[in-house]
């Protein structure tokens, strides 16, 4: 696979800064190192821009500003850094107004200079969906918003970071595909993911830190954990909020020491991984329950990253449905008409954009024209708006057999009927019923409810 280009501006009057920039710029990175500020090219698309402020004789006159202010009007996602060798706090400022991202001090720092660029590389690799030959169903970001720009910045900003990263958001707005792209804007490592509600407690040491062949009945054979499996890479927990305490001491431990002990072993093993993990809770307000270690939060929150909920940046709706239209292999030529999109637009989706996924599927299998129009998506949204009658739901049932039986009988009706309105989509049943998704799970289980 060919890999993609990125165009590098460079804007200074001395040769010198541009020997650096051609001595230290590599591929992907096509360099343009321009001296005369008069003469920078207008038919390229730039992806970034290195400019200096003082760019005449006259050190009064910070030139560097007027072009920040072009570039940044010909392009509002063109990534700029400021450079000057005076450190006029007013001049500084006046470049961030201009446009700016970002203000180097000279002479460079190599250091500097390259942890720079590799972040601006960062996310225009996440902007354009460029993580060269990862494949074509990797998951990516869509929307392009100015709340999707900040999470992407934020997210290019954390390449190269080791420290654990807590991402916070509504159940459906994107988590997991925020960890995907921390993980895949860095070489190819080892990524574990581990969903935290889904481990029997009893097996927890087993499953995360391994064991020992005879460690228990049932142990034949070594097994390596999950957080051994990860070593070198991330570790991905999700739904951490539903991790029972008994388990958050244990995570806290190995956290601290970076060292495991396999179930009946005698050795320790130490593990080297990044930690990622996404919850649909307010960590902090468990914490006030005692349902959450407040020493685990700060161990895993070292660098936090918020998703709004998709009603809150409702300008990604269009991009996301053409989105989910595209990979709907037999409706591509499905589309909505403006209408439609303003719909949807208007709901305020609790499900946020797992919701709407399941909600373009559904239009594309109910709508008899290749047009879905304003009245398909009416219907729809009214007959998900709809609540449940607890008349339909009730029975005679026999008190004789035992409030308990009645009880369960009532919640297995409740729990069936429930997913049959929200065609068995759990997300939509478990936030209608204000269960969480992983006890949902649960009664499911224990109630025998089958999928028919």
């Amino acid at each position: 696979m060919k890999i993609p280009e990125f165009n590098l501006l460079v804007v200074d009057d001395d040769p010198l800064i541009h020997q650096i920039f051609k001595t230290l710029i590599t591929k992907p990175w096509r360099l343009y190192n321009i001296q005369d500020y008069q003469r920078v090219p207008t038919d390229i698309l730039f992806h970034a821009a290195f400019v200096d402020m003082h760019l005449t004789a006259d050190i009064n006159a910070p030139i560097g500003i007027n072009v920040i202010k072009k570039l940044a009007e010909r392009d509002s996602q063109i990534e700029i850094v400021a450079m000057s060798g005076v450190l006029d706090r007013k001049t500084m400022e006046a470049c961030l107004i201009a446009g700016a991202q970002k203000f180097l001090a000279k002479p460079l720092s190599k250091e500097e200079l390259l942890s720079t660029v590799d972040k601006i590389l960062a996310h225009c690799q996440i902007r354009n969906f460029d993580f060269y030959n990862r494949g074509k169903h990797s998951p990516r970001w869509v929307g392009s918003s100015l709340t999707s720009q900040k999470i992407l910045k934020h997210v290019a900003q954390l390449k190269g970071e080791r420290k654990s990263i807590m991402i916070e958001g509504e159940t459906g707005s994107g988590k997991e595909v925020l960890a995907s792209l921390l993980h895949n804007q860095e070489s190819e490592r080892p990524f574990v993911a581990v969903n935290s509600s889904s481990i029997p407690e009893n097996l927890f040491e087993s499953e995360m830190f391994g064991h020992v062949k005879g460690a228990f009945t049932g142990a034949d054979s070594h097994k390596m954990g999950l957080a051994e499996a990860a070593h070198g890479g991330d570790l991905f927990l999700d739904e951490i909020e539903a991790m029972p305490l008994s388990f958050q001491t244990k995570l806290l431990r190995f956290l601290e020491s970076g060292e495991i002990r396999r179930v009946g072993a005698k050795d320790t093993v130490r593990v080297n991984v990044r930690t990622i993990v996404a919850s649909n809770r307010l960590l902090t307000e468990m914490i006030k329950k005692g349902e959450f270690r407040e020493d685990l939060y700060y161990r895993l929150s070292a660098q936090k990253i918020n998703i709004p909920p998709l009603r809150e940046r409702t300008e990604d709706i269009p991009e996301l449905v053409n989105h989910f239209l595209e990979i709907e292999r037999p409706f591509k030529n499905k589309t909505l008409e403006p209408e439609a999109i303003e719909l949807l637009k208007s709901y305020r989706w609790p499900g946020n954009v797992r919701e709407l996924k399941r909600i373009v599927e559904q239009l594309c299998l109910a709508s008899p024209l290749p047009i879905i129009r304003a009245t398909d998506v009416s219907s729809l949204l009214d007959t998900k708006s709809k609540t449940i009658d607890i008349r339909s739901v009730s029975e005679n049932y026999n008190l004789d057999d035992g409030l308990e039986l009645v009880l369960k009988a009532f919640e297995k009706k409740m729990i069936e009927t429930a997913l049959k309105q929200f065609h068995t989509d759990i997300d939509e049943t478990a936030r209608y019923l204000k269960v969480s998704r992983s006890n949902l799970y649960k009664k499911i289980k224990d109630l025998k409810i089958t999928e028919s």
